[in-house]
């Protein structure tokens, strides 16, 4: 049976992003003739995408309507289903996060989760977060669900929830990515492999593995991995947290370095710890890297794009992402079973209440439901704590702006205290604030303090790059134009 509804996405301009997302809705047979919302701040990508989609829908037959305007408010207007995929401030606002925190000895990987970059980034989002959940609140549906894949997802799912007044769930696709590793550590079939993974989002555990319906113990998991060729090493943290707490935990090489105090401190022996074939697992400012050749690749292969046949519709093509299949779960009725990032409220009980955790759930017509998982290992759930009151802080900072919050935040990260001493914490976050000044408008007392303030001192590492590779130009990204794709959807997925 057709359904009618609406579904908005804020942040379309993130066109390879939007484009697959979309194309996973419209292949479910009931949801051919929903209404379809695209907003973004960027005129030009809006008009990319659009483009493309209108394109594809026409092609197809379908009877969906897709409408486009840089007027958020009128595109939420009836929305039943909210898809959130924004990056504030761009590429732009990304580099300072890197490079800022570079100069004072923090050697980043990602920087959009923890740590000195995803302390800012949130800072960033928070307050676009807030004015998003206003018009929700006010113009959309009541019962509407926002689909949250902005990051750093923990904290601005933490803000849609607690400060928004909005009903979301955080969504990331890291947990299939070990699913992935686990199978092939042991030899087997994904489809034999059932995990389930507990924690906050990009440190979950895989708490259960079994195989075929047997318990795999964890010393068989680690064995795999220390025997794998390629694991052994690209994922040396990840094997090391690994031996030391007892289980695998997602996410990449890159990303888990840099939210722990122990592999990226010492400058010299940061290469022990990362693999240089692969950004991901572990150069210094490696999704930045990636990230800005997906953007010039993207730019300059768009009008082949609009050559290409339209996009298909079709279950085979229907990617891996959650958003889909939970608008469909809701609206059908066909169990789905998944891993959200949702208000813990109980569900793992050695972590706060109101952390945002990422957890096993499962959506039908009763609506998305969670399971309570209990109390992680506590080894597991002391590293997670650690994590969840910077995330805490950092909320209470962006919605408050009060940068002492701020700065305390970025004293306990992990990282940032291991390698900065207070006094350096307090200037990095002084230069931070002056140069991201015009996406911080609660911040506009702490900055003109800290414009007043005498910059005399150098900073630590004024010369330090980490361990980088350079960005590709387009003329040497044509010569693997596959591969090149794959990074523009890349960047695309950050909301670039």
């Amino acid at each position: 049976m057709a359904k009618s509804f609406k579904v908005c996405f804020i942040g379309a301009g993130s066109i390879g992003f939007t484009r697959k997302l979309l194309s996973d809705i419209l292949t479910v047979p009931e949801f051919r003739g929903i209404d379809v919302a695209f907003t973004d701040i960027s005129e030009h990508n809006l008009d990319m995408v659009t483009r493309l989609c209108r394109r594809d829908i026409e092609a197809a037959g379908l009877p969906a309507t897709l409408t486009a305007s840089t007027d958020r408010r009128e595109m939420l207007r009836g929305a039943k289903y909210v898809i959130i995929c924004v990056r504030v401030g761009g590429l732009e606002a990304f580099a300072t996060d890197i490079e800022i925190p570079l100069r004072y000895g923090v050697d980043q990987c990602v920087g959009d989760t923890l740590c000195a970059g995803g302390l800012m980034y949130a800072q960033r989002d928070i307050p676009v977060m807030l004015d998003f959940c206003k018009d929700i609140r006010e113009v959309a549906l009541p019962d509407c669900l926002v689909l949250n894949y902005a990051n750093p997802n923990a904290m601005v799912t933490w803000t849609l929830n607690q400060y928004g007044g909005v009903n979301a769930i955080g969504l990331c696709h890291g947990v299939a990515g070990g699913h992935r590793q686990i199978a092939d550590v042991l030899g087997a079939d994904i489809r034999d492999v059932d995990i389930v993974c507990a924690g906050i989002n990009h440190q979950t555990w895989y708490v259960s593995v079994k195989l075929r319906g047997e318990e795999v113990p964890q010393s068989r998991i680690l064995e795999g991995f220390l025997n794998h060729p390629k694991y052994r090493e690209t994922e040396k943290c990840r094997i090391d947290v690994m031996k030391r707490f007892g289980y695998y935990s997602t996410e990449s090489n890159g990303h888990l370095s840099e939210y722990l105090p122990w592999y990226r401190k010492r400058h010299a022996d940061i290469p022990k710890w990362i693999h240089m074939d692969n950004w991901i697992d572990g150069q210094t400012g490696g999704y930045l890297r990636v990230c800005t050749e997906g953007r010039n690749w993207f730019e300059t292969d768009f009008p082949n794009w609009l050559r290409e046949p339209p996009a298909a519709f079709t279950p085979e093509e229907r990617s891996g992402e959650h958003g889909s299949y939970i608008i469909e779960g809701l609206e059908t009725g066909r169990l789905y079973r998944g891993h959200f990032n949702v208000v813990n409220d109980g569900c793992i009980t050695n972590l706060p209440d109101d952390a945002i955790v990422e957890v096993p759930g499962y959506v039908d017509y009763n609506g998305v439901n969670i399971p309570k998982v209990g109390a992680l290992p506590h080894g597991c759930a002391a590293m997670l704590n650690a994590s969840v009151s910077v995330q805490r802080l950092g909320v209470l900072a962006g919605v408050s702006g009060d940068d002492t919050l701020l700065r305390q935040a970025m004293l306990l990260d992990p990282l940032v205290g291991a390698v900065c001493s207070p006094d350096e914490v307090w200037r990095m976050v002084d230069d931070l604030l002056i140069a991201q000044k015009k996406w911080l408008p609660q911040y506009a007392a702490a900055i003109a303090e800290a414009e007043r303030r005498p910059r005399a001192e150098a900073v630590p590492f004024p010369d330090y790059q980490g361990y980088r590779v350079a960005p590709k130009t387009v003329e040497e990204m044509s010569a693997d134009k596959e591969r090149a794709r794959k990074l523009a959807a890349a960047s695309e997925k950050a909301g670039l």
